[in-house]
């Protein structure tokens, strides 16, 4: 047997942060001394990555979200995402890159439309950006049912990349096959839990060899390939200096005869018959009860330290899931007349919602004759209401945080677009939305739950529903 590959994976994403009316990142005071921490930690850890050249053997996924922003903020970090991408392909046969859904959901606890949206817009996103169709798609917090996994492959999605605890036989060789309907099938790709953990929490942090010769361990071990997966931000936000500890492994790699730094879908390519696998699901990599973490008060949380409870999640999903049920309906009925051809639109818009120039050119193109605005208003509408279900609102442990407020914000906005089209329809809509989050029960008593935070956070004004602070 030859030297063992070995793949070497950052998840790239950070929770969304824009304004919707405004389309900025609000100024954070907790990122001082940088403007919002997207600055602060583009300058500790994306920059700093790609300064060293280190998406040319990283395999990386790069949230569309925080692409867009790179695109538009930081377009010389955005090209070495893209840069790297293609210097893999000239060394190894096969890009790095690795697609994402378009937003950060949890697909798992999507119904199919929705899972179909995700993926195709990420796709289509990925597409744009990397000049090349996508063989491997990263699922939001690894999470996972057979469900999704039918999407991904109905998509031409090769692959994916799941934790040791998603499948019940994890294979040695660390990649195995999962039998779909219709006589398809899908790679899953199974990181080193060990070497994983050990990234991600320091411990192969504090020695200056001890990364390497834990890689070098698990590579001796008779399989071939080796692959750990960690978020993105490990390398210099979340640990400092752990950027230049991945370069310093990835030299010694290089320059190792015992193995050799390669990409999912390089090692795909050359691994011949793989095993089948059986999924257990639903999973996920971030929550021990599957995915309950996003819907229920299931015990995960950010700080078990504090007095707090999760109730919320349940009533607020819920409360979602039914403006998105009204928000569909309004769709479908003022679309038609507006948009030329409105499912074709829909399904083509992944490949115009990451351009950081915005929708109008988009809206321009697939809207009947003098109905712009119109369209403009419905395709904000359909983005928004995918939004609202990004994860980060149920992952941290406050219905009235950063993270729900930012999906508030993007239900408010939903709200917005819909009463320029029709208002009665929009306070319907809204009043409805109010009274569901009264059931959702915050931990702070000043706010006793999710609708006083709603209003809160945005106030009507000039019958428009526009943030407080605008």
């Amino acid at each position: 047997m030859g030297r063992a590959t070995v793949v070497l994976h950052g998840h790239f994403y950070q929770p969304p942060r824009e304004d919707p009316w405004t389309d900025r990142v609000r100024r954070e005071p907790s990122a001082a001394p940088f403007e919002n921490w997207n600055e602060r930690i583009a300058s500790e850890c994306y920059e700093p990555l790609a300064r060293a050249g280190a998406f040319d053997w990283l395999s990386f996924d790069l949230g569309p979200t925080l692409a867009r922003w790179l695109e538009g903020e930081h377009p010389d970090i955005h090209e070495r995402f893209v840069g790297g991408d293609r210097a893999s392909r000239d060394r190894l046969g096969h890009g790095n890159a690795v697609a994402q859904p378009y937003h950060h959901i949890i697909l798992p606890l999507a119904s199919r439309h929705e899972k179909e949206t995700e993926v195709r817009w990420g796709l289509r996103d990925f597409e744009r950006r990397f000049g090349r169709c996508a063989e491997g798609m990263w699922l939001p917090e690894t999470a996972v049912d057979m469900a999704t996994l039918e999407v991904l492959a109905a998509e031409g999605v090769a692959f994916t990349i799941l934790a040791p605890h998603q499948v019940a036989d994890a294979p040695d060789g660390g990649i195995g096959r999962v039998r779909l309907g219709e006589g398809r099938e899908i790679a899953v790709f199974i990181y080193d839990g060990e070497l994983s953990h050990g990234v991600a929490f320091g411990a192969l942090l504090d020695g200056r060899d001890a990364w390497f010769e834990a890689l070098r361990s698990a590579a001796g071990r008779g399989v071939p390939l080796v692959a750990l997966a960690t978020d993105g931000e490990t390398f210099g936000h979340h640990h400092g200096g752990a950027d230049r500890a991945l370069m310093q492994v990835i030299s010694r790699a290089r320059r190792s005869g015992d193995v050799k730094i390669g990409n999912f879908a390089s090692a795909l390519a050359a691994a011949g018959e793989v095993p089948f696998v059986t999924l257990k699901e639903p999973t996920s990599w971030s929550c021990a009860h599957g995915v309950e973490r996003w819907r229920s008060a299931c015990g995960c949380r950010m700080a078990p330290h504090l007095d707090s409870q999760q109730h919320w999640r349940r009533p607020l999903r819920e409360a979602f899931e039914t403006l998105a049920a009204s928000l569909d309906e309004a769709f479908a009925i003022l679309a038609p007349g507006r948009l030329s051809e409105p499912r074709q639109a829909l399904a083509a818009l992944g490949g115009a919602l990451g351009d950081p120039a915005g929708l109008e050119g988009f809206a321009a193109r697939v809207a009947r004759e003098g109905r712009r605005d119109d369209v403009l208003s419905l395709l904000e509408l359909a983005r928004d209401r995918a939004a609202m279900f990004t994860s980060c609102a149920w992952f941290f442990d406050d219905v009235a945080g950063i993270e729900a407020t930012q999906v508030l914000a993007y239900a408010a906005h939903a709200i917005d677009r819909l009463r320029r089209l029709s208002p009665e329809r929009a306070e319907a809509s809204e009043a409805a939305f109010i009274a569901d989050l009264a059931k959702a029960p915050a931990n702070d008593a000043d706010l006793a739950n999710a609708a006083v935070a709603y209003e809160r956070a945005f106030r009507s004004g000039a019958g428009v529903r526009i943030p407080a602070d605008a």
